[in-house]
C-alpha cells in the first residue's frame, strides 16, 4: 500500500518520530529500506534520503513500531479539527454560522495545531530534502502547505495589507482547510504505508520463530539441563525427545527416529535418522528419542542462512516507484522554479500591489501542483484492485506485485503442496499371487496401529475409510526407519522397505517390477510379508491437485515457461513432471538452489515468478520478481511472497494476471489525469492569462481544482471493481 504522496517515495519517505526506537541487542546493524548499501552499527537516519534506519534483521521482540504509533496519534487527534475547518471553509458562508472575520480566527485556531503539530514530520522531511539536495514530493508538500498556512496567517493577522479585490464578505480569503486536509490525507497514507512495510519483516520473524527457545544439554557426568538456545556451543551433546524440535545443526550419536524435514526441504515424508546421520536445526523429531552432537550454531545453521537469504532477497528489490521518483524530482524542481518565477515576475513587473499579487499567485502554483492526485493515482488503483482480488481468492501484498505480475514470462513451481496436495495419501495395494489387495491393506493397517510413523497413520486411515475391521496385534516392534514387525492372529507380519524384507529373509523379486513402476509414478513403496512370504505392496503418494492440469494449461496458453523445482528425489520429480507435461524439472534442490535458479533465470533476461508453499521456498519467493504462495502453506512462505492464492489453486495466477493488466492500465490513466491537471493548472495559477483576460486563479480555486483532480482519479480507480 502506498501513501497519498507515494510518488516521492525514494527520497525522505520516513523520518524518526519523537518516540525513541525500541532497544536492539548489541551488535545490531541498521540499514535504509530504500538504500540497502547504507549500513551502520547504530540507529539514525539515512544520509541519502533521511528515512529512519531499521535493523537488517528484526527480532521476535521487535513488534512495536513507534513511528506508526506516533503518526496514528497525530492523525486521530487532529482529524476532528480538520473536519471542522473543512466544513467551515466550504459551508460556513452559506450556512451563516458566524461572521466571516470570526470564522477566519476560528479556522486559524483550529488549523494551527494541525499544521504545526500533526504536519511537523513532513516539514522536517521537506527541510531535509533541501539540505540533502534531493527534491521530492515532501518538498512540495512542505512548501505547498507551509505557503498556504503562512499566507492564511498573514491574511488573518494583517488583512489590510491585501488588495481590495481579495476581500470578500468582510475578510481576505484564507486557506487553512487546504493545508489541513493535505496534512491529514498524507498522515493517513503514511499509516497505511508503515503498516504495509511491517509485513516485510514478517517472513523473517516467522523463520526466527521456528527455532526452539531452549535445548536439553547432557553434561559430562550424564546429568541433563535445559539451556537457552544461545548458550549451545559446538560439540555440546543434546537430547531430542519425541515431538521436540532439533535445536541446532549436528549429527546423531545415539538413537533412531523419523525426522520431519518438510519445513526446510519440501520432502513430504519424514526422513529416517540413526547414528552418523546429519540433523538440521528447527526440524521436528516425530517418534524416537535421539542424542546429537552440535556442529553448527547461531548464524552458521541452515535456518540462519535461510533467514539471511530472505533478508538479502527482500532488500535487493528496487522500489517499484524508483523511475517515478526520478521524474518526481525534476517535477518538484520545476514547480518550485515556476512558483519563484511567478513571485518575482509579478513583484517586479505586475500592477500594484505587485508583491502581494506575486505571493498569492506563487501560493496558487504550489497548491495546484501539490501532489495529491499524483500520489493517489497509484494507491487508489492498488486499493481497488486488492479488494477485487481478495473477493476472487487472490491476495496481493503490495503494488509491486500488481505491477510486475503482468510482465512475467517464466514460472518456477514447487511440487509438494503446490502442484500436489502436500501430504501423503494412500495410493493402492498390489497383491502377490494368492492374496487380495484389500486383505493386504487390512493386515498392514492392523499392524501399523501401533506405529507413530506418518506413513503408518496414512494406511490406518485409508483402511478405516474403507470400512475395514482392524485386528489388534498380539505383539509389536518398531524398527525405526525401515518398518515394523509383529504378531497378528498367530501370524508373523512385517511391513517395511526392502531393507526390512532382507533382514526377514523375504524375497521381493515377484513384485519388483510393480514396485519400480510405482516408484516411477512418484510413490513410496512398502512391502507386506506374512510368515516370511511376500504378500503384497502398499503405495503411498502425494496426489496431484485436481486443479493443477487445468491451471498449467492456462498458464502455457498465456505464453509462460513452466519450470518445476522440488526437494524430492529426481525419480519422483521426473515422474510428476512427465504426468503434468513439464519439460524442465529440477529435483533434490535445496533452498539455496531454488534461489540460485531464480537468479540465473533473471540474469538470462527472464521475468520470473516463483510459486511455492514451504519454508524452503521462502528465499526464492522473496527474490523472484513476483513470489506466489499457497494459502494452504506456511506463514513464512506467505510472508515472503507478494501474492497469496487463498485456496492454494494455481488457477488463481491467471486471475491475478488479468487483474494486474487492468490495474496497470488504470494507473497509467490516473497518472495522465494528474499530469494533465498540473499541465493546465500551473500556467493559469501563475497568471499567464492575466494580460489577455484579466483572470487570476486564487488559491481557493487552485484548491478546488486540486480536489477535482483527486476526485477524477478516485472515480477512475473505482471502475476497476466492475472490470470483467
Amino acid at each position: 500500500m502506498t501513501h497519498p504522496a507515494h510518488t516521492g517515495h525514494a527520497h525522505g519517505e520516513r523520518q524518526a518520530s519523537a518516540t525513541p526506537p525500541p532497544a536492539q541487542p548489541p551488535g545490531t546493524l541498521y540499514t535504509c529500506p530504500m538504500h540497502p548499501e547504507v549500513r551502520q552499527d547504530h540507529p539514525g537516519n539515512c544520509p541519502k534520503c533521511g528515512m529512519t534506519l531499521e535493523p537488517v534483521l528484526p527480532t521476535l521482540e521487535d513488534d512495536d513500531n513507534p513511528e506508526l504509533r506516533d503518526f496514528q496519534r497525530r492523525f486521530w487527534w487532529t482529524l476532528p479539527l480538520t473536519a471542522i475547518v473543512f466544513v467551515l471553509a466550504m459551508f460556513g458562508e452559506r450556512w451563516h454560522l458566524m461572521d466571516m472575520r470570526t470564522q477566519t480566527w476560528v479556522e486559524f485556531v483550529l488549523g494551527t495545531p494541525i499544521v504545526l503539530w500533526a504536519g511537523w514530520p513532513f516539514f522536517t522531511r521537506g527541510w531535509q530534502s533541501l539540505l540533502q539536495r534531493s527534491p521530492n514530493m515532501w518538498t512540495l508538500i512542505g512548501l505547498g502547505t507551509g505557503a498556504a498556512y503562512v499566507y492564511s496567517v498573514a491574511a488573518t493577522l494583517a488583512p489590510q495589507a491585501f488588495p481590495a479585490s481579495f476581500i470578500s464578505m468582510g475578510r481576505v480569503a484564507v486557506y487553512f482547510e487546504a493545508a489541513a486536509v493535505i496534512i491529514s490525507l498524507t498522515l493517513l497514507g503514511q499509516i497505511m504505508e508503515l503498516k504495509a512495510r511491517s509485513q516485510t519483516s514478517a517472513a523473517i520473524k516467522s523463520l526466527l520463530g521456528l527455532a526452539p527457545k531452549t535445548a536439553r544439554r547432557i553434561r559430562a557426568d550424564g546429568s541433563e539441563e535445559d539451556v537457552p538456545l544461545a548458550h549451545v556451543h559446538i560439540g555440546d551433546v543434546l537430547r531430542i525427545r519425541p515431538g521436540e524440535k532439533v535445536p541446532v545443526d549436528g549429527v546423531v550419536v545415539e538413537g533412531r527416529s523419523a525426522v520431519d524435514e518438510s519445513m526446510l526441504t519440501g520432502e513430504p515424508l519424514p526422513v529416517s535418522k540413526q547414528a552418523g546421520d546429519k540433523l538440521i536445526g528447527a526440524t521436528l523429531n516425530t517418534s524416537g528419542a535421539l542424542v546429537m552432537r552440535s556442529e553448527r550454531v547461531g548464524s552458521a545453521t541452515v535456518l540462519a542462512q535461510i533467514v539471511q537469504m530472505v533478508a538479502q532477497a527482500q532488500r535487493s528489490k528496487a522500489p517499484m516507484q524508483r523511475m517515478a521518483d526520478v521524474v518526481a524530482g525534476y517535477f518538484v524542481v520545476s514547480v518550485v522554479g515556476i512558483a519563484l518565477l511567478t513571485f518575482f515576475a509579478w513583484g517586479l513587473f505586475g500592477p500594484s500591489p505587485s508583491w502581494v499579487y506575486g505571493l498569492i499567485n506563487a501560493v496558487a502554483v504550489l497548491i495546484i501542483a501539490c501532489p495529491c492526485a499524483l500520489g493517489l493515482a497509484t494507491p487508489m488503483s492498488i486499493m481497488v484492485a486488492t479488494g477485487r482480488g481478495a473477493t476472487q481468492g487472490v491476495l496481493f501484498r503490495d503494488a509491486a506485485a500488481i505491477e510486475n505480475l503482468r510482465k512475467i514470462d517464466t514460472l518456477i513451481i514447487d511440487k509438494t503442496g503446490t502442484l500436489t496436495e502436500g501430504h501423503p495419501s494412500f495410493d493402492r495395494a498390489v497383491a502377490a499371487p494368492g492374496w487380495e489387495a484389500d486383505e493386504v491393506l487390512r493386515l498392514a493397517a492392523s499392524l501399523d496401529q501401533g506405529s507413530e510413523h506418518p506413513l503408518a497413520e496414512t494406511m490406518v486411515r485409508a483402511a478405516r475409510e474403507r470400512g475395514m475391521a482392524l485386528d489388534k496385534p498380539e505383539s509389536f516392534e518398531s524398527s525405526s526407519g525401515i518398518g515394523v514387525r509383529g504378531v497378528l492372529q498367530g501370524r508373523q507380519l512385517a511391513v517395511g522397505n526392502t531393507t526390512l524384507m532382507a533382514q526377514e529373509g523375504v524375497s521381493v523379486t515377484a513384485l519388483a517390477a510393480q514396485a519400480e513402476a510405482l516408484r516411477a509414478e512418484g510413490a513410496s513403496v512398502m512391502h507386506l510379508a506374512v510368515d516370511g512370504v511376500l504378500a503384497g505392496l502398499l503405495a503411498v503418494s502425494d496426489p496431484i491437485k485436481a486443479s493443477t492440469p487445468e491451471a498449467l494449461a492456462a498458464l502455457r496458453a498465456a505464453g509462460l515457461r513452466i519450470v518445476m523445482a522440488t526437494g524430492d528425489g529426481h525419480t519422483t520429480a521426473q515422474a510428476v513432471g512427465a504426468r503434468l507435461g513439464i519439460d524442465e524439472v529440477h529435483g533434490e534442490v535445496k533452498p539455496q538452489d531454488k534461489l540460485a535458479l531464480v537468479e540465473r533465470l533473471q540474469k538470462a533476461g527472464r521475468t520470473v515468478a516463483m510459486a511455492g508453499d514451504g519454508i524452503n521456498d521462502a528465499p526464492a519467493l522473496a527474490r523472484a520478481d513476483v513470489g506466489i504462495a499457497m494459502g494452504t502453506g506456511t506463514d513464512v512462505a506467505m510472508n515472503s511472497a507478494q501474492l497469496t492464492l487463498v485456496k492454494g489453486d494455481l488457477r488463481g495466477i491467471a486471475v491475478a494476471r488479468a487483474i494486474s493488466q487492468d490495474t496497470v492500465a488504470n494507473m497509467k490513466q490516473n497518472l495522465a489525469f494528474a499530469f494533465l491537471y498540473n499541465a493546465l493548472g500551473i500556467p493559469v495559477a501563475a497568471g499567464v492569462l492575466f494580460a489577455w483576460t484579466g483572470w487570476l486563479l486564487s488559491p481557493l480555486i487552485a484548491a478546488l481544482a486540486m480536489s477535482f483532480s483527486s476526485a477524477s482519479v478516485i472515480g477512475n480507480a473505482l471502475r476497476l471493481r466492475t472490470c470483467p
